[in-house]
């Protein structure tokens, strides 16, 4: 008997203990609602911590510079009318591309009377509003839009190291007129960012210096174009938006594009002879 009630009251002691013990852990347990909170919320936080590492890519810069001939002979036989309107349709144009994967940019140098100008500083083809209208006058001087040129394209503060290789059109009607422009022509063809740009070239009437604009062309399947009449311009830089755009929207941006000449209809009121 005492036995048996000696082990009676051990058994009690210890399970009502452990009973007791129990009841007091499971105040302290997760339940399965707070463990699907605790892994809600570790969710929550991963997911935040990936949308943190995750940022969309943005586009890189596709420079187009332009040279533009504003010497006075351009200001006969419509030339100057129809360079001002096909470069505010190919602005246009580009300002209407897509900027998923390259964001065109364009800056215009003209040249003429004294000296160049930077007519158009470099800036994304969608934030150009107003394109103030060239007006020609004075001499030919070249030399110094090279040279304005090849600071532009080799700044690293206006070019950044992300940008596409740039895209530089050379359009004149005549002959450089400063005396050390050949060395200023070599300067800008053998600059780092220059010698890897695609190179295009118009030349506009019979007078136009066909050999210095060869030499400034370097892609083989665009030679120098020849403009005879106003429409000519257009097709140029319509051929030149299409390149430019063709580009923008390849997987290889880097990879230049060649010039393709479309027809203007001949009802177009471009028919002026040069």
């Amino acid at each position: 008997m005492g036995f048996v009630k000696y082990m009676e009251d051990d058994l009690s002691r210890y399970y009502g203990t452990s009973v007791v013990r129990r009841n007091e852990h499971e105040k302290f347990m997760p339940t399965d609602n707070d463990a699907r909170k605790v892994n809600q919320g570790a969710n929550k936080d991963k997911s935040m911590n990936q949308l943190k590492d995750f940022t969309i890519a943005e586009a890189r810069p596709l420079p187009v510079v332009i040279l533009a001939d504003v010497s006075g002979s351009m200001s006969v036989d419509g030339k100057i009318e129809a360079l001002n309107q096909a470069l505010k349709e190919m602005i246009n144009g580009f300002a209407e591309e897509s900027r998923t994967r390259a964001e065109i940019q364009v800056g215009l140098i003209t040249f003429g009377g004294d000296n160049a100008n930077v007519h158009l500083p470099l800036a994304p083809a969608h934030k150009i509003s107003d394109i103030p209208p060239l007006v020609a006058k004075g001499q030919t001087p070249m030399g110094a839009a090279f040279s304005e040129a090849r600071c532009l394209v080799e700044d690293r503060e206006r070019i950044s190291s992300r940008a596409y290789r740039p895209v530089m059109i050379l359009v004149s009607d005549g002959h450089p007129t400063d005396p050390d422009w050949e060395q200023r022509f070599k300067d800008l063809c053998n600059s780092e960012r220059a010698q890897k740009a695609t190179r295009f070239a118009m030349a506009i009437g019979a007078d136009a210096d066909l050999d210095m604009l060869s030499r400034f062309a370097n892609d083989k399947e665009s030679p120098v174009f020849k403009a005879h009449e106003a429409r000519d311009i257009h097709r140029f830089f319509r051929a030149v938006t299409m390149s430019v755009t063709a580009r923008s929207r390849s997987v290889t941006p880097n990879a230049s594009a060649p010039l393709v000449l479309a027809n203007i209809p001949k009802d177009d009121d471009l028919d002026l002879d040069f």
